[in-house]
């Protein structure tokens, strides 16, 4: 079974695979996706990271504050993407 971290403060010009490379050091990753403008393709600054459910809370604690290519990297949980009317 996995969990979907939220990751924030992501720099701009992080890519899909440095966010994979940083967390498969502390958790096996199933899937990373970072958030693009749909208008520009420009990552909007976040992303998700899929891990297996029993690295979670490790995962969250080694990569709350992590800094990738000088950005602290803010992890919690993903929460259930809100409905819209």
């Amino acid at each position: 079974m996995s969990k979907t971290l939220y990751v924030g403060n992501l720099p701009w010009s992080a890519t899909e695979d440095e966010l994979k490379a940083a967390f498969s050091e502390c958790a096996e990753v199933v899937g990373v996706r970072i958030i693009t403008d749909r208008e520009t393709g420009r990552s909007k600054g976040f992303g998700f990271v899929e891990i297996d459910e029993d690295s979670m809370e490790k995962a969250i604690s080694e990569m709350n504050g992590y800094n990738l290519n000088g950005r602290q990297l803010v992890v919690n949980e993903a929460r259930p993407r809100a409905g819209r009317d």
